[in-house]
Order: structure tokens, then sequence, then C-alpha cells
């Protein structure tokens, strides 16, 4: 039986959102340089390709992986735009697979980009008024227990609470997340996944980025618990700044076929892609989402949970990852071994291809074996995918 592989993953470093080195680098050229490093790195011509996928989130529409496609002068190759919110590069590397297991398509790149810095307002007339107001697209249907706007109560709040997890616990969790991140910079081992993008500094200097700028060094406990929660006028609230993801810029791409098609053009293959899976929950226990979506990818792939070496569970909040561990009864010394969104960042549409990569190489390191790739998204959904390595 074929199976699905993928023969490149690669991703921009991440930036900080508007004041990082990506902050005016539109979303376009950060998907054109994955985009072409990825095919560069797979081993197969740009004429072979048949489709790209990636994820957007708020773009308001278009088609950023055509573009980029007609940037890069693949005029044969089709470009769709994949949104589920925080899991949709996940998503996408799924469709991927899928497609070319159907036998459909050959050889796709899936993935996704994010610019916060360059993400436009949306604006919507007002049926009363005719007025043009400022407009935003909600996935689920505003509540006071659900924000559409806010996920630091939506997901964060509502996820710790639920678990009963205390300020200490996630202001803990995004301390480690930091040291992870600095100390896998300091190793080198995002260096394989990294590719370069030629920027200009304020100063009108070019040079090329390529490390992870937000994670920081001088972390302490001290200085997480000396930041002010997001919502004071709620009794109790935990939510911080720096218990959260940060906003971030950074694209990713993969390069999915099928094993007989890789091994038939010699190309390696950096992974088998044993599975993938998406669910829906109440939007107001978004955050405890992943738990149900893991569970769901290892029961249809008949997979047991503790032959998963690694796992790369997006902390959007802190309390998301250590809901999933509580829930699933994971080691958290195999979560997140490299950092995460509290470290690393969440470019959102980018995120899960960033996860996918990191995933690969950590495995790489150990010498192989299961890993996945899991997060939570808007509106009350997740996504997962399986990978062997």
């Amino acid at each position: 039986m074929s199976s699905a592989v993928i023969v490149s993953a690669v991703r921009t470093a991440v930036g900080t959102a508007r004041k990082g080195a990506l902050a005016n680098t539109p979303a376009e050229v950060l998907a054109a340089t994955v985009l072409k490093a990825a095919v560069e790195r797979s081993g197969f011509a740009p004429a072979e390709l048949d489709d790209i996928i990636l994820a957007e989130s708020l773009y308001g529409g278009g088609a950023v992986a055509r573009y980029a496609a007609v940037e890069l002068g693949w005029m044969h190759v089709a470009g769709m735009a994949m949104n589920r919110h925080c899991a949709g590069s996940l998503s996408a590397v799924g469709l991927a697979a899928a497609t070319v297991l159907s036998g459909m398509e050959r050889v796709m790149i899936a993935g996704g980009v994010n610019s916060s810095s360059l993400s436009p307002r949306l604006q919507q007339r007002d049926g009363a008024t005719g007025e043009m107001k400022d407009w935003f697209p909600a996935t689920h249907p505003d509540s006071r227990e659900a924000p559409n706007r806010d996920m630091s109560i939506t997901v964060g709040w509502n996820a710790a609470q639920e678990a009963g997890l205390t300020r200490e616990d996630m202001d803990a969790w995004a301390l480690r997340s930091h040291q992870r991140a600095i100390a896998a910079i300091d190793a080198g081992h995002f260096e394989a996944e990294i590719v370069p993008v030629r920027v200009r500094n304020a100063e009108g200097t070019e040079f090329d980025f390529k490390v992870d700028e937000h994670p920081r060094r001088d972390t302490t406990m001290e200085k997480l618990a000396g930041l002010k929660v997001l919502h004071p006028e709620i009794p109790g609230f935990s939510i911080t700044a720096g218990n959260a993801s940060g906003a971030n810029d950074a694209a990713s791409a993969l390069v999915v076929t099928t094993d007989a098609i890789a091994k038939a053009g010699g190309k390696a293959i950096q992974a088998k892609i044993l599975g993938w899976t998406s669910l829906g929950i109440d939007p107001r226990r978004t955050g405890a989402s992943v738990p149900p979506t893991v569970e769901k990818l290892l029961k249809r792939t008949g997979v047991a949970l503790k032959d998963i070496k690694l796992w790369e569970i997006n902390e959007a909040f802190a309390a998301v990852p250590l809901v999933a561990c509580r829930v699933l009864g994971l080691d958290e010394e195999n979560v997140n071994i490299s950092g995460s969104g509290c470290s690393i960042g969440h470019p959102i549409g980018a995120s899960g291809g960033r996860m996918l990569a990191t995933l690969i190489n950590g495995l790489k390191r150990r010498g192989g074996g299961l890993g996945v790739a899991a997060m939570c998204a808007g509106g009350g959904q997740a996504g997962a995918v399986l990978i062997e390595v």
C-alpha cells in the first residue's frame, strides 16, 4: 500500500510582529521564499509540481499560494488558500497527503504563511446606515463565555479554569519554552529547517534573517510573575502576555508526494505521513481540543499513545499543552523539546508547518520514530498530524 511522504520541510525564522526583522516583508515574499527553497531541497523540478496549498488566516480573500507561484514563474501550478486558523497548515498537509494518495496529483506543496505585521484591516457595510465599518470575520458566534475576538478568554483562561491550572503552572511552562528554544538555537538545531530571508533594517542595511528572534534569553519566573494579567477585571484571571504566544511573521512549506514516486525519482524521504485529522468542539473549550483530536488520530491510525516519541503541541497559550499533558498523561520532557508558541512564536497560518519541520528534525536527532503535531484552532477546532521518521 502506498504512503504519503514528506521530501522536504522548510520554514523562515520567526519574526516578532510590527517591530521585528520581517515587519515590512509581505506575506507573498515570505511564501515565495519557502516555496522556492522547499522545491530545491526536494530534488523535484518546478515543472513536476501539481498544486500548492498554503494556510492563511484573516487575509480577506485572494490566494497567496497562487500569487507566489506566479511570482516564481510556475504558471502551471495552481494555488489554494486554506483557512483553519491556527491548524491551517496541518490541515494543508493532510489534504495534500490525501490528494497524492488518490492519484489525482503527484507532487504538492503544503504549508502556510502569516504576516501579522502587514495583515489587512477589513471593512463591511453596515446594513442600517450604509456606512463602511471595521469588520472582523468571526469563526463562531460571539458570547461572553467565548468572545470570538479575545482568545485569552476563549482559549487560555477557559482551558486553565477547566484543568485547574495556576498562574505559576503556566508561567513555569512558558519559562521552560524560552529556555528550550534558546538551547535549540545555540545548538544549531533549527538551521536545517530555516531558509534565510533577505531583509533591510531600519538603517537601510541588508542582511539575511535566519534566527528566530522571539525567544527571550533573559526571561525569569520573577519577570513573568511581574507581568499584568490581560483582564484584571475578571477575578483570578491568570493569562498574561508571558504565558501566551506572540504575534509573529513567518512562512513554512513541505513537499508532499507518495513513497513510490519519491523512490522512483531517487528523492530522499524525510518523513512518512501516517495520519491526519481534525475535529470541532464547543468554542468555550477550544483550549481543551487537543486531547480529543489526538485520541481520534490514534484510534483512526491504530497507533498506541505510548509509541509516540515526540510531541509538538502548539503553545497558543501555555494552558493548551498543559491541559493535553494532564489529560493524555504525556511526559512533558517529550513535548515541545525545542520550545513553541510562547517562545518561538505563533505565526498563525505557518505554525503547523513550522511544527512539522521541527518535529522531523527532532526525531532525526533521536534516531527516528513516531511524532505528533497537534494544535487547537479558533472557533472550537483542532488539527493533528502523525508522522514517522
